[in-house]
């Protein structure tokens, strides 16, 4: 089992891809909206990319890919150096299943790698661009607790999304890095005003 599983992501590494038609379109964030609630904060992104042809070409080999989501959140100090008052993090897998040719998405709270505990979410679609759709959709995700967030305060919120070669085999990542085809990072930094005054 495990010489096949080698076999398979030398294979993908190896195969040649065909040449693309054009230049890829830039990786974005189309929009990031924040919003302030009772129980803390929250962060929706509809994000806009084209998935790496290689990963793309190893996905319907049935080499599964992953994607870590961060938002960061920065409490402005004009005396200092700005304080993180909190951290989240989302892990995606995307597989395809050859046989039944069906997508399955998996979102957790922890890394895949770490024993597959965690996970939130689980969902299922019949085409890739639909589950790729899915992927670039961020709606409400709760980045931090409302006692950290002061209302008189400016704050930051940093956000990122990649594709995430620490989740892969180890001789997959081995024959991964350094190739720009597996490049895929979209980030934006966008600043959250102080609440408006109750009235």
């Amino acid at each position: 089992m495990v010489a096949c599983t080698l076999f398979l992501l030398a294979w993908a590494l190896a195969w040649p891809t065909p040449a693309q038609a054009g230049p890829a379109a830039p990786a974005e964030v189309g929009e990031l909206r924040l919003e302030r609630a009772p129980d803390g904060l929250y962060l929706s992104a509809s994000l806009q990319f084209a998935l790496p042809e290689l990963a793309e070409d190893a996905l319907y080999k049935g080499i599964p890919m992953f994607f870590v989501v961060e938002a960061e959140v920065m409490r402005d100090r004009w005396y200092w150096s700005d304080r993180q008052v909190a951290e989240a993090k989302r892990y995606l897998r995307l597989s395809y299943q050859p046989l039944t040719r069906r997508w399955r998405l998996n979102v957790s709270a922890v890394p895949f790698t770490n024993s597959g505990l965690g996970v939130v979410l689980s969902q299922n679609f019949d085409d890739f661009p639909d589950a790729l759709s899915a992927i670039q959709r961020i709606s409400r995700w709760k980045i931090a607790d409302s006692d950290v967030i002061e209302a008189d305060a400016v704050h930051a919120v940093n956000f990122r999304f990649r594709l995430d070669m620490s989740q892969f085999p180890r001789p997959f990542q081995i024959g991964a890095v350094g190739r720009s085809g597996w490049s895929l990072l979209v980030a934006r930094s966008q600043r959250l005003p102080p609440a408006e005054p109750s009235k």
